[in-house]
């Protein structure tokens, strides 16, 4: 019996070794693209089984987000310092009503930001569309999913504040909706309305819904790899909740969602809105995932917006 509680013990401190190794590797991956040309990694759901465990010893393959387009409408590159340099397109419009700043994703930047600035300018706005540090015109190589990203959304508030006299509208999807979120609560901004799309409820929710999409035990995988990706950027993981960031939002908030979204729960979007504690308005759209909502859905969006943006004058 002693020897067997003594391989029973090597065997656990192994395995327990083992995962941690697998999720500081894959917690490194998620939040530091690479500089060099690289295959990203398809989502989740659409690998294979040996892809998935291939990808789950390996790591992702995480190429650094670039620009791929330039706006049509005429536009001012604007290079702001925050914790790191950050680029910005500002797009003026001659009869602005206010201005709309614009922050994109995870993996992501300012460039998947065009079509929906196209429409505000239509709409009568100014916009400036953000790089996030780590992504397009940006310094740096890493992301902390929305968590060292509210400075960045600090700065670049503080900056239109200065700069143009008329409402200040912010828009944020995905990670760019939990870094805009965590800035109002962290550092007490006050837009004149806020515009976010399918932000998750907690930095754990969305880790463990990835492993549910690899159909992976989420605990405790989820955990061990919230606590070391919040380790290697020197904050706490667990502490990334939108949820609790939402109660102190007091500005009016379109909060847009996918019904058929995978990362991110009904049941978080609803928490999120019934914490919002200023007039606010839930729009869904029943096929989109995901993803960018204008794929499917450009006319109610649109209507979406403009309603909103109405209302507020």
């Amino acid at each position: 019996m002693p020897k067997l509680i003594k391989v029973s013990f090597w065997v656990l401190l192994t395995l327990f070794i083992l995962v941690n190794v697998i999720a500081y590797n894959q917690a490194y991956q998620l939040t530091h693209y690479s500089a060099q040309k690289v295959i990203k990694t398809a989502k989740p759901e659409q690998l294979s089984m040996a892809e998935k465990i291939k990808t789950l010893f390996t790591g992702v393959s995480n190429p650094r987000p670039v620009n791929r387009k330039k706006p049509d409408l005429p536009y001012t590159t604007i290079t702001l310092q925050s914790n790191k340099k950050l680029e910005c397109w500002f797009i003026k419009h001659p009869q602005a009503k206010g201005t709309v700043i614009m922050f994109h994703g995870y993996s992501a930047s300012k460039s998947g930001l065009i079509n929906k600035a196209n429409i505000f300018y239509q709409l009568g706005y100014s916009t400036l569309l953000v790089d996030f540090m780590g992504s397009g015109g940006s310094e740096g190589n890493e992301t902390t999913i929305g968590f060292t990203e509210a400075e960045e959304v600090k700065t670049v508030y503080q900056y239109i504040k200065q700069k143009e006299k008329k409402p200040i509208i912010m828009f944020g999807t995905s990670m760019g909706a939990v870094a805009t979120m965590k800035a109002l609560n962290d550092f007490k901004l006050n837009p004149d309305a806020l515009i976010i799309e399918c932000p998750y409820s907690s930095l754990l929710k969305t880790t463990e819904a990835r492993f549910k999409i690899l159909h992976l035990p989420s605990f405790p995988l989820a955990n061990i790899l919230v606590f070391w990706g919040g380790f290697q950027h020197q904050f706490n993981g667990f502490n990334l909740r939108p949820v609790d960031d939402a109660k102190s939002i007091k500005c009016p908030v379109l909060l847009l969602y996918g019904e058929k979204d995978s990362r991110v729960s009904r049941a978080e979007i609803d928490e999120i809105f019934n914490n919002l504690k200023g007039k606010k308005i839930l729009r869904t759209y029943p096929l989109a995932g995901h993803d960018n909502y204008l794929m499917q859905y450009q006319p109610q969006w649109t209507q979406d917006i403009n309603q909103f943006l109405k209302a507020l004058n």
